[in-house]
């Protein structure tokens, strides 16, 4: 066991180190100069039809084009979403009480935060990965994974310090009857994130594929633009959404299980008759998330020598490379952070009498490992690079019915893997520890989730 000193520290210093790694991305995206690489293109530029200064003056203004319609997009939704935040909160007041109303209100507006975040670097990094990849693949992917890991960290450091600054302040300002009461008011804090979720995920998908599939097909038939033709405004309004629903969306929707699962552990924590005066103990689940920031810091570190980017093939080693390791480098921390915050053997209330350290350990790394294992039989499923994908290009060419009946038969198949995972965590994690190992489970899932937020960006951002 340690002070709680110590332990503040170990969850508010990743977190802060985490904002201050994404603010120097930040600035090193930014410090790409759009200028078209007169320098290193001149010679095998010089014949072509299009001259170099006219394509960077085209992609500048595509690219704020692209800004502004996803700033006003986010801004009406938000508008709605401040609306939904007031109502609710007057609801919440007389049904649940002050506190678990502040917990909503910090919890939504942490959210908002993090989308908002997200969203701004991801249309300003838009430009300047296509402007690096002009130059070579490296230097897009490069740009590319900056523009992410800015998502990834500032996301979780946001929602860590935050729950952090509002256990503190409620611990100071309200006189609970528990430590128990008290993290049950704090149960708010991820209602609030899956509240702005519901508003992001969805609206933000439902945007999107308006945009691609309505006006898109309008274009096309009504002027005979092509797809990816920038004149017609649905290209535009397809690629805003990509990032309203793969970026601020995704963002708000992992935010909410980030928040969720944080809280039920902790309201599960309070709740044992063991840890519940253990400041270490209380923090555990925390400390999960605090460590995960570190370990993402590490591997954005380490990924450039284990993975280096050259040709398209090696793009989609160097991300999936990035999920391996941070999977491998979370287990021994998740092994020693048990063992440092939890008794040998401590009571997670009745039939769990005798739970020890490390059955909690072993539910992170269910989870952990299962995260891992369901991102790559994604991958499978839906890369080009696979069987799969090919075969539902094969049946294409007899119709579209085959295509979609294909293609609906392997999305079932694509299932089987991930939901054994997540059955095989939930049952030996329930049965080692009871909830709490299935809370556990689910924050050892997210326990790289800096770096799966990063990959998550780097899709809409290339």
């Amino acid at each position: 066991m340690t002070g709680s000193f110590e332990v503040n520290l170990l969850v508010v210093v990743p977190g802060i180190l985490g904002l201050l790694w994404s603010v120097k991305e930040w600035i090193s995206v930014a410090n790409v100069k759009i200028d078209g690489h007169p320098d290193i293109l001149a010679n095998q530029d010089s014949k072509a039809k299009t001259a170099a200064a006219d394509i960077v003056s085209e992609m500048i203004k595509i690219s704020t084009t692209i800004q502004e319609g996803a700033m006003s997009f986010l801004m009406a939704e938000y508008t709605y979403m401040a609306v939904y935040i007031v109502l609710f909160s007057i609801f919440l007041v007389f049904f649940t009480g002050v506190p678990t109303t502040i917990a909503f209100v910090v919890g939504s507006i942490t959210s908002i935060l993090c989308g908002w975040i997200g969203m701004k670097i991801a249309v300003f990094t838009n430009v300047r990965t296509t402007h690096q990849c002009w130059k070579n693949l490296s230097a897009g992917f490069d740009v590319a994974i900056q523009g992410g890991c800015v998502m990834g960290l500032s996301l979780v450091s946001l929602g860590l310090l935050a729950l952090f600054a509002l256990i503190e302040i409620f611990k100071a300002y309200f006189d609970f009857s528990s430590s128990q009461v008290m993290y049950e008011a704090i149960a708010g804090y991820g209602l609030g994130g899956s509240s702005i979720a519901l508003f992001g995920r969805v609206g933000g998908g439902i945007y999107t594929k308006a945009a691609d599939v309505g006006a898109d097909l309008s274009g096309k038939n009504d002027y005979g633009l092509e797809e990816d033709d920038y004149r017609n405004p649905a290209c535009i309004a397809d690629n805003v959404g990509d990032n309203v629903g793969d970026i601020a969306g995704m963002g708000a929707d992992l935010f909410g299980s980030f928040a969720e699962s944080t809280c039920a552990a902790l309201v599960l924590v309070a709740a044992s008759p063991d840890l519940k005066d253990s400041w270490a103990g209380q923090m555990y689940p925390m400390l999960i998330s605090s460590a995960g920031i570190v370990v993402g810091l590490v591997t954005l570190l380490t990924q450039g020598i284990f993975y280096k980017v050259k040709d398209m093939p090696d793009v989609e080693k160097a991300l999936k490379g990035i999920l391996v390791i941070s999977t491998v480098l979370m287990t021994p921390v998740v092994i020693y952070l048990s063992k440092w915050c939890l008794p040998q053997v401590f009571s997670m209330g009745p039939g769990y009498e005798h739970v020890k350290w490390w059955y909690c350990a072993v539910s992170i790394m269910l989870g952990l490992w299962s995260g891992l294992i369901i991102g790559y039989v994604t991958e499978y499923y839906t890369s080009h690079s696979y069987t799969p994908v090919r075969e539902i290009a094969e049946t294409q060419k007899q119709s579209a019915a085959t295509g979609i009946i294909y293609g609906l038969a392997l999305g079932y198949l694509s299932c089987i893997v991930p939901v054994i995972c997540l059955g095989v965590t939930i049952l030996v994690a329930h049965t080692l520890c009871g909830m709490f190992g299935v809370a556990l489970g689910a924050l050892g899932m997210l326990g790289t989730m800096t770096m799966g937020l990063t990959i998550d960006a780097y899709g809409p951002i290339s």
